[in-house]
């Protein structure tokens, strides 16, 4: 993981962009961490880190595996018709 300066940010940030599509980059200010820059290589990838990110995804998401463990659900075998 890289660490820049707030300062370094400022003045090349895109720069700092390109190489974020690759890894996350650590932004400090005054050689603390501040935040982090993450970049996207395409707009999937946007995509998945909003998903991946949204609150009421991640309920949903902790919800239906509390179901399965309780034993709900529905196995995938039971889903293909049989001919």
């Amino acid at each position: 993981m890289k660490q820049i300066s707030l300062t370094e940010t400022r003045k090349r940030l895109s720069k700092y962009l390109h190489i974020a599509a690759d890894e996350e980059i650590v932004i400090t200010r005054h050689g603390r961490p501040a935040g982090v820059l993450i970049g996207f290589e395409s707009e999937e990838d946007w995509f998945d880190y909003r998903l991946e990110n949204d609150p009421q995804f991640l309920v949903r998401i902790a919800s239906a595996r509390q179901s399965l463990q309780a034993g709900g659900g529905v196995r995938i075998e039971d889903l293909v018709m049989a001919e």
